[in-house]
């Protein structure tokens, strides 16, 4: 059987997830997984397990010790191969936003009064605050405007304002309010013309699948483990020939050890381990749908990645259809789904009420979901609306369901 015959097996996903079974959860069509997923029952075991068993200080001697730290390793390792890249080139973090904070300063050295920093509107702001303040060190910052009438970050407009003075580039893999899915590849390829570094903030796509860092040239990039199936942690990865390169922010001691070199404090222990349940659980979502069983773990996240956004293609798009047709909903962004064009990150606003009204209705039908401006604030601002009141936002991932989607439609039709 070809991989093109072979279909997401949700029941077997959600029975891996025990907030499907948990009274407090069970009745409920999640639909906030973008600000925070579920986790399945390896990451709890593996939690429970380091608390139980290993809560030392690790890289001792003594068992427990020597145990905490081989699987404080062994996530590292992990998550490198699932996104192809060095052991020495990831660290881990307690957010996306610190990551990118203590990235920021680490390469501030890099930054000469009139050199150029280019920065979206589309991003969260965890990709955009932190070099916006490097007006501190002389740098001008440019923003690279989304068209207001498509809401996509246009190529042109990048080749027009990208030069040899830009240093930094950052800019999002997916907008977590718009859903765009931008060419990151070829964004890196254009500003590595310009020796431009290219900070790319994957927090609304590693969810739908891990990226390959190496294939898409990107220089820095980052996503929010807890978003990713896991504790409230943060990736970041780094090129080795750059990481090398940044100056020690950590112990004096660690000079040259990169990446510890711009981690100080390091990650939570036990989180870091319980890493091991998300490889866990996608090696054992790969076995249940393929038989092979010698392929690389990047090549099994890869066909791993395919299923995941076969089924959110396939139940996402009734959803994007049905707010495009309204007259009651206002859809932004593309209104399909097409070869991952866009994530099933869905934001929209009412023509009758407010986005804290609407968000109410839903709540109250057992959907969980919010308004907000989910740190999104410029790009709202961009597209005239309140940043307090916000937008719905419906986030899907590959545990949502069909009879999710039926629910939330149904709902949605009474209240048009």
């Amino acid at each position: 059987m070809t991989q093109e015959n072979i279909k997401l097996d949700i029941d077997f996903v959600r029975s891996q997830f025990p907030a499907f079974k948990d009274p407090l959860s069970k009745d409920w069509s999640f639909f906030e997984n973008a600000g925070g997923s579920y986790v399945p029952r390896n990451v709890i075991d593996k939690l429970t397990k380091f608390m139980t068993s290993t809560k030392v200080q690790p890289y001792a001697e003594y068992p427990m010790s020597k145990i905490a730290g081989n699987n404080m390793d062994k996530a590292t390792k992990y998550f490198s191969q699932m996104i192809n890249a060095q052991e020495n080139e990831i660290l881990v973090g307690g957010s996306t936003s610190i990551n990118l904070y203590v990235l920021s300063n680490a390469l501030k050295f890099i930054i000469k009064p009139g050199d150029e920093i280019i920065v979206t509107n589309q991003d969260h702001e965890a990709n955009i605050s932190p070099w916006r303040r490097l007006r501190d060190r002389g740098a001008k910052i440019i923003e690279w405007k989304f068209d207001k009438n498509s809401h996509e970050l246009e190529i042109s407009e990048l080749k027009k304002l990208i030069n040899n003075k830009t240093k930094i580039l950052a800019v999002t893999h997916c907008s977590n309010i718009i859903g765009s899915i931008n060419n990151l590849k070829e964004i890196c390829e254009i500003a590595h013309k310009f020796n431009t570094l290219v900070i790319g903030d994957g927090v609304s796509f590693a969810p739908h699948g891990f990226p390959d860092v190496k294939e898409l040239g990107v220089d820095f990039y980052t996503f929010s483990l807890y978003k990713t199936y896991g504790p409230h942690l943060a990736l970041l990865y780094g090129k080795e020939e750059i990481l090398k390169k940044l100056p020690n922010q950590n112990h004096e001691f660690l000079n040259g050890k990169y990446p510890y070199t711009i981690n100080p404090g390091g990650p939570n222990h036990e989180e870091l381990a319980s890493l091991i349940g998300i490889y866990d659980y996608f090696e054992n979502l790969y076995l249940h749908h393929f038989n092979d069983k010698d392929s690389s773990i990047l090549e099994k996240i890869k066909k791993i990645n395919k299923l995941i956004s076969d089924h959110e293609e396939i139940i996402a798009n009734p959803i994007l259809d049905y707010l495009n047709k309204s007259k009651h909903f206002n859809l932004i962004g593309k209104s399909k789904i097409i070869n991952k064009d866009r994530a099933p990150t869905i934001s929209f606003t009412s023509n009758k009420m407010s986005s804290r009204e609407l968000s109410d209705i839903l709540v109250k039908n057992n959907i969980a979901t919010r308004n907000d401006n989910f740190y999104a604030w410029r790009c709202l601002q961009s597209l005239g609306i309140d940043t307090i009141d916000g937008v719905v936002r419906i986030s899907i991932v590959h545990y949502n369901s069909k009879n999710d989607v039926d629910k939330l439609i149904d709902v949605l039709k009474k209240i048009n």
